[in-house]
């Protein structure tokens, strides 16, 4: 089936035509048809197979039609992501497949000034995407209503459900209309955080795509066991051997993050870092320049793992395993996106293995290991141009005196 096959409205398909969107992924296929029904849908399917699509699609097309020229009459659609990278990604695909109808999409989200954002809101619009923390401010102070609201989504649902936000999520039902369509978008969802999107839902069309391998198999993946202080060597070499690749590098803390970063710096490796501690604006900076290829090793932390489009990435570096295994699926998942191959290697420290098994148990499969032979990994130590660390060099030297002196 093709895109022209689909009974939408001809502005969309002519976007679409246009971005060089020609039959839809298997996500897309699914859903699309019970949105444009009307029907409450939740869908699970890997990250890289167009999810934002096939809800942007169907929605923008409900409410072009259901458009009047009262732009005043209220926001329609808000649609819900716990970053405000993805919202803003999010907005972007709104606006680019609704371009030429009726609909207008506004993105709102913390960390920057809202009177900006009040002085768009009051101008009128139909989608709302935002971030949870941002969006209730503006709603306590009356400069969002949602009495008009006919669709949710909550995109990352399994996130936006977990400890962290759902009680932001059930307060802010207590302000929609009873009737209304709800839609959840993830890669991952679990037991508990599925009894609790039911209990949001009426009758939901449940969507699932590959469930039992919840990774892309565009992804080759590796683990290397390596001690924890000697991980920034081993960066260093994996970089330097790969200079013209694209690279993600994710880290569990902002100020891991930062040491990452520095530790490059000394031995001549130009690295941006992005996480929670970063002025927005840098942070949308950041990305723009490794989206566009001016920097090409990207240091994050996991702010930056949940449905984050970036193009191109060939390699996704766990420098730190995750302490969560869902969210291996996030960060791997910025690469062998679509069509494209991709590699995730994960260096993995003795007291990480138990993370390890967590991960290759919740993928139902084993990570191959890269293995490293004791002279190589010696040399990796010892070639680091790292000038902090040029002591290896006289503690390898010593340890050489040393044992020639016994064999004498």
């Amino acid at each position: 089936m093709r895109f022209d096959d689909y009974r939408i409205a001809p502005e969309i398909k002519r976007n679409l035509q246009e971005l060089g969107f020609k039959r839809p992924t298997d996500i897309q296929f699914k859903s699309i048809p019970p949105i444009l029904k009307g029907e409450d849908v939740l869908a699970i399917a890997q990250t890289g197979t167009g999810k934002t699509a096939a809800f942007a699609i169907p929605i923008l097309n409900l409410l072009h039609a259901r458009k009047t020229s009262n732009r005043a009459a209220g926001i329609r659609c808000i649609a819900m992501a716990p970053t405000r990278e993805l919202a803003l990604q999010i907005t972007e695909v709104f606006q680019t497949i609704g371009r030429h109808t009726r609909v207008q999409t506004f993105c709102v989200f913390g960390g920057v000034e809202q009177e900006p954002q009040i002085a768009r809101l009051e101008q009128g619009i139909d989608i709302l995407v935002s971030t949870p923390g941002r969006m209730f401010d503006l709603v306590s102070q009356g400069f969002i209503k949602l009495d008009k609201i006919e669709i949710l989504v909550l995109d990352e649902a399994d996130h936006m459900l977990d400890l962290g936000f759902i009680k932001d999520i059930r307060d802010l039902i207590k302000f929609l209309p009873r009737q209304r369509q709800t839609l959840f978008f993830s890669a991952t969802i679990n037991e508990s955080i599925k009894k609790l999107a039911y209990s949001l839902v009426h009758k939901p069309v449940r969507i699932q795509i590959s469930p039992k391998d919840p990774v892309s198999k565009n992804i080759r993946h590796a683990v290397a066991f390596i001690q924890m202080d000697d991980k920034r060597f081993f960066l260093e070499r994996l970089i330097g051997e790969l200079p013209e690749s694209k690279m993600l590098i994710f880290v569990r803390t902002k100020v891991r993050a930062e040491r990452v970063a520095k530790a490059m710096e000394r031995v001549g490796i130009v690295t941006r870092t992005i996480h929670g501690g970063k002025e927005q604006r840098d942070r949308l900076d950041v990305l723009r320049q490794f989206r566009e290829g001016q920097i090409k090793v990207l240091i994050a932390t996991d702010v930056s793992a949940r449905g984050i489009d970036i193009p191109n990435v060939d390699y996704v570096v766990n420098y730190d395993l995750p302490d969560v295994p869902e969210n291996y699926v996030h960060r791997v998942g910025r690469t062998g996106r679509g069509v494209q191959k991709g590699d995730a290697v994960s260096f993995c420290s003795p007291e990480e293995k138990e993370a390890l098994d967590s991960i290759e148990q919740y993928m139902g499969k084993s990570i191959a290991v890269l293995e490293i032979a004791s002279d190589t990994y010696a040399e990796t130590l010892r070639l680091t141009e790292d000038v902090a660390d040029k002591w290896k060099d006289v503690m390898n030297e010593i340890e050489a005196a040393e044992k020639w002196r016994k064999r004498k």
